[in-house]
């Protein structure tokens, strides 16, 4: 999954030979998973055609503030437009539209966009070698990159002039991972290291039968991915569970037991930055497991059962500079008996859910939660989706590691 997935990428093209080559750039970012909208100058379009562009992109093509074709022309709102957006792209960017952008000049659809951008805003220069060499062109360049917005710098190769040198736009393909590593950049988690556990555990009985519960995992997993998705190194270590879509980003490692999970668990934890476990670990586990099936009788069958080892405990006692989050699933007394969970095995938060609340718990696609910390601060949030929870929870872990 490219960290492009889902965003809103709003492509301007100006008038430069190199427009061309725009529609590969824009399948580039919808392969990707991005939302792609395009806005195009006038003279844009005698290099590359709006109908090329709304294709690829699935969108219409915007050139001007009213509808074209329309006798009584609706109006392009390009404030709106500019707020859509979670990235701005100009490519290519010719001279002249550079100038502007960098005086705030306002004559053309694409540039009253531009203005009214929130988002990051990327450029890619296309111009020949003496125009992106003139004093008066790297003074542009100067007062944008002092606005924030981000250079794509022009490569060197044969230019339209026939020239050869620097002004060339980059290559789609290197646009394309110039944005994706800027923005890997600025992720908030980047370079911290995860360790999050999911699922249920098995603890045999015989060989066909085992002691476990209804834990689907999907919780610990959309954590997992949430936090790939912000930057992080992410292990997740996943009882047995159906479930399969997994950032590329997250390493997944299969176990069975309670001593399994304990086992990995304590393999990664000191390496860690934060430790999020909301596996649902089994307590107790027969004592003995028999060898062969044990066959149906008429008679009762008393199964002895010994506590599993606690892994959230465990690892409370071995906390040097991790983040420590336990999940806590209540039925009664929920918040003083997640907050003893949380002093007990010295957690920096506890994750609270009640099997009270409607929509919340196990093999659900939704949760209702309350965030807790060491401090005993408490948010409660409302019943989301497990991937809106999972982004919450990550959000308050990094209100605190950052604060």
């Amino acid at each position: 999954m490219s960290i492009l997935s889902g965003k809103n990428i709003l492509l301007g093209i100006t008038g430069g030979i190199a427009a061309y080559k725009t529609p590969s750039l824009v399948r580039l970012f919808v392969k990707a998973g991005a939302h792609v909208r395009v806005v195009m100058t006038d003279s844009a379009k005698e290099f590359v055609t709006p109908l090329s562009l709304s294709t690829v992109s699935k969108n219409p093509v915007y050139s001007s503030f009213t509808s074209e074709g329309e006798e009584n022309g609706l109006w392009n709102n390009h404030v709106d437009l500019g707020l859509w957006a979670d990235i701005m792209l100009i490519a290519p960017a010719t001279a002249n539209t550079l100038s502007k952008m960098a005086h705030g000049v306002s004559d053309n659809f694409l540039l009253a966009t531009y203005l009214s951008a929130k988002c990051p805003v990327f450029f890619a220069p296309a111009m020949d070698l003496d125009m992106y060499r003139h004093s008066s062109t790297r003074n542009t360049f100067d007062i944008l990159r002092a606005f924030g917005n981000i250079m794509i710098p022009a490569t060197h190769g044969e230019l339209a002039s026939g020239l050869v040198g620097e002004g060339r736009m980059a290559e789609p393909e290197d646009i394309f991972s110039f944005v994706e590593a800027e923005l890997y950049k600025k992720l908030p988690l980047r370079g911290k290291r995860f360790l999050v556990t999911a699922g249920p555990t098995y603890e045999a009985i015989d060989p066909v039968r085992f002691i476990g519960n209804h834990s689907s995992g999907k919780m610990g997993i959309a954590i997992a991915n949430s936090a790939a998705s912000l930057g992080a190194e992410v292990v997740l270590v996943l009882g047995p569970s159906t479930e399969t879509e997994f950032h590329p980003q997250v390493i997944v490692e299969r176990v069975v037991s309670a001593k399994q999970m304990y086992e990995a668990a304590h393999v990664h934890y000191p390496d860690v930055d934060v430790a999020i476990l909301a596996a649902a670990v089994a307590d107790y586990r027969p004592t003995s497991v028999a060898d062969q099936k044990i066959k149906k009788a008429t008679s009762a069958l008393h199964i002895e059962l010994e506590p599993t080892q606690d892994i959230l405990a465990s690892l409370g006692t071995l906390k040097k500079q991790q983040f420590l989050v336990g999940f806590a699933l209540e039925t009664e007394n929920e918040k003083d008996n997640a907050i003893g969970k949380l002093k007990r095995k010295n957690l920096d938060a506890i994750v609270l859910n009640s099997l009270n609340d409607q929509g919340a718990g196990f093999g659900k696609s939704t949760n209702k939660i309350t965030f807790i910390d060491k401090e005993q601060v408490s948010i409660d949030f409302p019943l989301k989706t497990k991937v809106e929870v999972a982004q919450d929870i990550i959000n308050e872990i990094i209100s605190r590691i950052h604060a």
